[in-house]
């Protein structure tokens, strides 16, 4: 073979390889393309070729546990355009911006713009009502325009406002949980989206004789809450006139729990917010300054009116805490009831511990008589016969060690000791250099009520389908038993003589019918003159059914810094109408019997004849006024200011008529502002007018405002308050 020959022959199998080469890298790219690659072209193939609106799914309702809805989704619009086929319309570009911001309320340079813009899809407007998107479809139709779209959307409404806002959240604008159980349940809640499909060409433009295809939203699932509406409404009211009363500076808040399963049926946060206007100012900014949608805004917003204090603050609790070191001394056996002990002063590692009264101290006094009393060192002696580390197994048994596991965003861990010194249980013993959330004080107290279980809060009570079918149901969850069923009652009995003894620290939030047993507490935060308020309570003490815990942040007001002089007040009020609405019966002590006179029930005397009628009023231990003729021998009562059952306490004034009239006889209601009851009893009395008491001390508030007029024999509602100075002392 020639030289040439060999080199061509060369030349060939090189060309041969290289195409070779090139032709199995060809087929390996095609095969990654196709087989590699292949559902991710497609699906950007998909994605070119289509346009696709989204439809947002029907957000689940919340509801409280009576099926009240918290939260509702409404049906609403979102107008879009194509700009490219807006431009291409008949219609100037001018006029379709104008005419769409008329319907809409916009400005028409924002929309002009929109439609300038080289995208292929704008949003116009969001959240708009149906109406007005059949205003734009009606418009649309008649001008024959493409490319303006009206899709189907939700919007979230809450229609309490205000009410149970830090429990139940809000959302953004994509229908997402931001806050609450919106949050914590938008898996279950939000569904899944649908979406509208249309193939469109390189511009965005439809094809001609295409068809849209429609995938169908799914409804997200409705959650039920553990929250009454009726008893969140008591406590909001509540808290929010205690605010006013006190003048609290930093806020407020207070929890309903279901001690025999941990349900928490009211909680409020004070600052509070709209969930309708959730990014709205702050009271007290002003609105120019604000957006609502800055990080500074958010920021605020954070700090302030969605703070939820009940899990995210955590706080001093004074002498609330006293009742858990009193169980524990009581579940050891270091101390009993009778246990004779003293409020002496006490030396730990250097440090002075006094009585809150000192130096006019108790003296020699029982255990039970020094929880009455909330005496320091008292309960720094019991931690001592405790011990550091039975103490400090208590306090994490009773779960202040770890959170709780709320269904609620961003609950905070407590501040407790690692390395305790005899002297930290000594002040903690007493409640003082540790920090706790309000959440885990009132689930600690729900152990002491319930026989010694404690159980994890529950905010949710079960997930249903739109169709009514429970999907999932909460159960109660028993995190462990912490003290025996023999010290519960124990302590049940003793925490309700708190309450009961008039001398006790926690008088202010006794309940004639009701046997309230709780604790009072006051202590200082880090800022020099500024306290913490508390009451944490349960009753019926014999068989709890609901514990209640108020916390107000610096009181300043009248009625001075004490747990019991401020908190307590709000405890008995909530307490008083939470368990007539839950219709727990009352039982009136002697005692009670004795102070409210006991009840009468107005018996019917329209029609009868003076001298029966007033014969009736006397048995039934009333007294009467005759307005019109009394003297007539047949004389006929015609009508009654009182109506026929009505309770009265005995000695209250009935008026008769005995003439034919429709006029009553006014009276002007007197001033009672400090006055004691018998006081104000006997002024009203004089005047002819009833009163209903509630409360004991002085005067505070009356239902009727001085000055007015109204008809003899009417009844004024007048709350009394007792301003004890020593409720104010530190951890009293």
């Amino acid at each position: 073979m020639s030289a040439l020959n060999k080199f061509m022959k060369r030349r060939i199998i090189f060309l041969l390889s290289i195409f070779s080469l090139l032709l199995i890298l060809l087929v390996i790219r095609v095969g990654w393309i196709q087989i590699v690659k292949g559902t991710e072209y497609k699906r950007l193939a998909s994605e070119q070729q289509t346009r696709g609106s989204t439809i947002n799914s029907t957000r689940g309702v919340i509801s409280d546990r009576n099926g009240k809805a918290l939260a509702l989704s409404q049906k609403v619009n979102t107008i879009a355009i194509t700009p490219y086929m807006v431009r291409k319309s008949s219609e100037k570009v001018n006029a379709i911006a104008n005419k769409l911001a008329e319907i809409l309320g916009l400005d028409s340079s924002f929309i002009l713009e929109k439609i300038n813009s080289k995208n292929s899809y704008e949003t116009i407007a969001r959240k708009i009502d149906e109406k007005i998107g059949l205003k734009v479809k009606d418009w649309i139709k008649e001008k024959s325009i493409d490319g303006i779209y009206v899709d189907d959307d939700t919007k979230r409404v809450y229609p309490f406002n205000n009410l149970a806002a830090h429990v139940i959240g809000f959302t953004g604008d994509d229908n997402q949980g931001l806050g609450g159980v919106e949050a914590m349940m938008d898996k279950y809640l939000k569904g899944v989206p649908g979406k509208v499909l249309s193939e469109i060409d390189a511009i965005g433009i439809q094809l001609p004789f295409t068809k849209e295809n429609y995938i169908s939203p799914r409804e997200g699932l409705n959650v039920v809450l553990t929250i009454d509406e009726t008893i969140q409404y008591f406590v909001d009211n509540a808290l929010n006139k205690a605010i006013k009363d006190n003048n609290v500076k930093n806020g407020a808040t207070a929890i309903v729990m279901d001690p025999n399963t941990g349900e928490i049926l009211a909680l409020a946060s004070k600052p509070d917010f709209d969930a309708n206007l959730p990014f709205k100012e702050p009271n007290g900014l002003n609105k120019t300054d604000w957006s609502g949608h800055t990080s500074a805004d958010i920021k605020l917003l954070e700090k302030t009116t969605w703070r939820n204090k009940s899990v995210v603050d955590t706080y001093e609790p004074g002498s609330t805490f006293k009742a858990i070191v009193a169980a524990a001394s009581l579940e050891e056996g270091v101390v009993s009831p009778d246990t004779v002990t003293s409020d002496n002063n006490i030396d730990v590692m250097g440090r002075t511990i006094k009585c809150w009264k000192w130096p006019n101290v108790h003296g020699t006094e029982t255990f039970a008589q020094g929880l009455y009393n909330s005496c320091n060192p008292v309960f720094v002696k019991a931690s001592q016969l405790l011990g550091l580390n039975k103490f400090y197994k208590y306090i994490r048994a009773f779960g202040f060690y770890d959170k709780t596991g709320i269904q609620l965003p961003g609950e905070a861990g407590s501040i407790m000791h690692t390395k305790p010194t005899p002297l930290d249980m000594a002040v903690a013993s007493f409640g003082q250099r540790f920090q706790i959330t309000p959440i885990q004080l009132i689930t600690a107290y729900a152990s002491i009520a319930n026989g010694g279980r404690l159980l994890q809060p529950q905010i949710v009570k079960e997930l249903r389908d739109s169709s009514g079918n429970i999907v999932k149901k909460t159960e109660p969850v028993v995190v462990r038993n912490v003290i025996s069923a023999k010290t519960s009652e124990t302590l049940r009995g003793l925490l309700e003589k708190v309450v009961s003894t008039p001398t006790g620290t926690g008088k202010t939030a006794y309940l004639m019918g009701y046997r309230v047993a709780g604790k009072t507490g006051t202590s200082e935060t880090s800022v020099v003159g500024q306290y913490i308020a508390s009451f944490s309570a349960f009753a019926p003490a014999d068989n709890p059914q609901i514990c209640v815990l108020v916390v107000l942040d610096n009181p300043t007001g009248r009625f001075g810094h004490g747990g019991g002089g401020t908190a307590g007040y709000v405890v008995k009020e909530i307490m008083d109408e939470t368990l007539n609405y839950l219709q727990i019966e009352k039982v009136y002590s002697d005692s009670d019997k004795i102070a409210l006179g006991y009840e009468s029930i107005v018996p019917s005397l329209t029609g009868k004849k003076l001298s029966e009628a007033k014969n009736l009023l006397i048995q039934k231990g009333l007294k009467y006024k005759i307005v019109g003729d009394s003297k007539a021998e047949n004389t006929v009562v015609t009508m009654q200011n009182v109506k026929t059952g009505v309770a009265l306490t005995k000695n209250s004034i009935v008026v008769l008529y005995t003439t034919k009239t429709t006029s009553e006889v006014a009276v002007t209601v007197p001033n009672l502002n400090n006055k004691t009851i018998n006081d104000a009893t006997e002024e009203l009395n004089a005047l002819g007018l009833n009163i209903k008491i509630s409360g004991t001390g002085t005067a505070m508030r009356q239902s009727i405002p001085a000055g007015k007029k109204v008809n003899l024999g009417d009844i004024i509602s007048v709350e009394f308050r007792y301003n004890d100075p020593a409720s104010n002392s530190i951890n009293n």
